[in-house]
């Protein structure tokens, strides 16, 4: 009998870890979603694929045109998607529906102050130009706070702080 206590209590100990175990991996499963429409996780980062493209009210051909973004390449945050349709947040923070024909995964980064673009990913690291804000480029390998990117066939490091399009900053979704 007195064997009996102790087992029981290493039979609490190990369903409570059990139960640990399964609450985290709920956690890391509503912060990592699959969609079921493309496979790909969400949110994530496309970019658009042509230089007009139509961002509308609703997942559907019958809603209104709310904007006309003429930037292709620029990025834009996925964050829901239906058969064929992307509702997508812009850098201004717009939200929008985009039929997915319209978007490319290709990673691209927007430039969101004037800097420089660094021989390696350090501040200190010598300068190789000065890019604009506003300006898109193709989005590389990042290194803690540093993305490479590429323009023009130049290519160098900037702090990702000074990219919109590295962070999937969503808020809640």
């Amino acid at each position: 009998m007195t064997a009996f206590f102790p087992r029981l209590l290493l039979c609490c100990a190990l369903l409570a870890g059990v139960g640990t175990l399964a609450s985290e991996a709920r956690q890391q499963a509503e912060t990592i979603k699959i969609s079921r429409f493309s496979g790909k996780p969400l949110p994530r980062f496309e970019s658009l694929r042509y230089s007009a493209v139509h961002g509308r009210q609703g997942p559907n051909l019958d809603y209104p045109i709310m904007w006309r973004y003429e930037r292709e390449g620029l990025p834009m945050l996925i964050v829901r998607e239906t058969h064929g349709w992307r509702r997508v947040r812009d850098p201004d923070g717009d939200e929008v529906w985009m039929q997915a024909r319209m978007l490319s995964a290709t990673r691209t980064v927007l430039v969101v102050r004037d800097v420089e673009l660094k021989r390696r990913p350090s501040g200190d690291a010598a300068s190789k130009a000065r890019v604009k804000q506003g300006v898109i480029a193709e989005l590389g390998d990042c290194e803690g706070d540093w993305c490479e990117i590429e323009i023009d066939r130049q290519s160098g490091w900037v702090a990702k702080s000074e990219l919109w399009g590295t962070e999937l900053a969503t808020g809640k979704l």
